[in-house]
């Protein structure tokens, strides 16, 4: 067993101090009575093998703690790895639980429908002030094409604007090139839902005789044979009748958080299906 380097001089120093102590007694015991002599080595070699006795002890005592202390850090190093490995099956548990809640909603509204239908992943998506697009992993190859509605499990996302054999281009009704055909649901007043980029969506065409309130849900009216009847499209936010014309200013915040949208259902419908 090597001790540390820095206790070699101690026990170098003891390991002499021992051997001088068993020559000495060695010789010692040619004496047949203790005389003056053996008197004056027993005096002085006692604080000697005491000291010698602290040393070892004390020798001993720091390697038995330096051992312990490599030990302690091994079994430190071993459990943080142990706990690395938890954290992680934990965050991937919960992650595999939230996608199999998103997945189970988007199944639930394709059994609503009754209609065929493709559930897409969100790859990539364009929030400029303006310009409000997803891509979706899925194509041409899986019968999709331009013009089909897109929904999320919370309402109506959008539509297909491009479409390669896997990926396909899907503009919000958030983007300013967006138009959806609307009701109220409440006094199913009738109007267009128009993309206002950062700032939501407006509901146009609501005269000031209709009554609107703040809290109010927006549905596809059906018309257009691209969106289904009666899918939610957001709620009112904001009523303004104060402002010149004939029609009521009318902000309508989406139901679909498009910032956190992961999946997607395509419906896959032909013309005028969807009415």
């Amino acid at each position: 067993m090597m001790f540390p380097k820095k206790y070699q001089s101690i026990a170098v120093a003891s390991l002499l101090i021992l051997m001088a102590l068993v020559m000495i007694s060695y010789n010692i015991k040619l004496f047949s009575h203790t005389g003056f002599l053996r008197k004056l080595v027993l005096e002085a070699t006692t604080p000697l093998v005491s000291l010698k006795n602290k040393s070892l002890k004390v020798l001993q005592e720091n390697w038995n703690h330096y051992i312990f202390l490599i030990g302690l850090e091994e079994e430190n190093k071993r459990l943080r790895k142990e706990n690395a490995l938890l954290s992680n099956q934990r965050v991937q548990y919960q992650e595999n639980y939230l996608e199999a809640v998103r997945l189970q909603r988007i199944l639930e509204l394709k059994e609503q429908l009754d209609v065929t239908a493709v559930a897409a992943e969100v790859i990539d998506r364009d929030q400029s002030s303006v310009i409000k697009t997803l891509l979706i992993k899925k194509g041409t190859s899986q019968g999709l094409r331009v013009g089909l509605p897109v929904l999320a499990d919370r309402g109506i996302a959008g539509r297909i604007t491009e479409c390669s054999w896997h990926v396909s281009r899907v503009m919000l009704i958030t983007d300013e090139n967006s138009n959806v055909d609307a009701l109220i649901q409440g006094n199913r007043a009738h109007g267009i839902l128009q993309g206002s980029g950062s700032e939501g969506c407006h509901l146009k065409y609501i005269t000031k005789t209709e009554e609107v309130k703040v809290g109010d849900t927006v549905i596809s009216s059906g018309i257009g044979g691209i969106f289904p009847k009666g899918i939610v499209l957001g709620i009112v936010k904001s009523v303004d009748k104060m402002d010149g014309g004939l029609f009521q200013k009318i902000g309508v915040s989406p139901s679909v958080n498009f910032d956190k949208l992961e999946e997607v259902l395509v419906l896959v419908f032909n013309s005028g299906e969807g009415k």
